[in-house]
């Protein structure tokens, strides 16, 4: 029993260790370093309409686009995946899927609140997800 309080307070005290360095800075997030850009590359984002995302990815396959390349980090990898399924549900045999995973180096600026302190970064890693969807047949075509 008495262990258990000391190495509750332990972890308390590492905890507040860390909020305390903290506290005097404001973060600012860094937007994440793009890979590619193009028409065909869509960045995934849990913020913008599912839909509209679908609709987007619907129109490139169906004008021609041979192949389109999905990016998703962090909380988005999920709504990645659900649309490129939803795409190959959609396109039913017309379409492969590719899949990679990585990890992405996002910085933070800390804004320091009080005169005394110097500005900093502060380096995090997020999970990403790089979906490539290319055609393997066209509709309609006699192959």
């Amino acid at each position: 029993m008495a262990d258990e309080n000391i190495t509750g307070k332990k972890q308390e005290s590492k905890n507040t260790k860390r909020l305390m360095t903290h506290k005097n800075y404001a973060f600012k997030k860094r937007l994440p370093v793009r890979p590619i850009d193009g028409n065909n590359v869509i960045f995934v984002t849990k913020k913008t309409n599912f839909k509209a995302q679908l609709d987007k990815c619907c129109d490139l396959l169906t004008r021609g686009e041979k192949e389109i390349i999905l990016h998703g980090l962090g909380a988005a990898i999920q709504r990645c995946c659900n649309l490129a399924l939803q795409l190959e549900i959609l396109f039913s045999g017309t379409c492969q899927i590719e899949v990679n995973t990585g990890t992405v180096d996002l910085v933070d600026d800390l804004e320091p609140l009080v005169d005394d302190l110097d500005f900093g970064s502060q380096v995090r890693h997020s999970s990403s997800i790089h979906i490539r969807i290319f055609r393997t047949a066209m509709l309609g075509s006699n192959q």
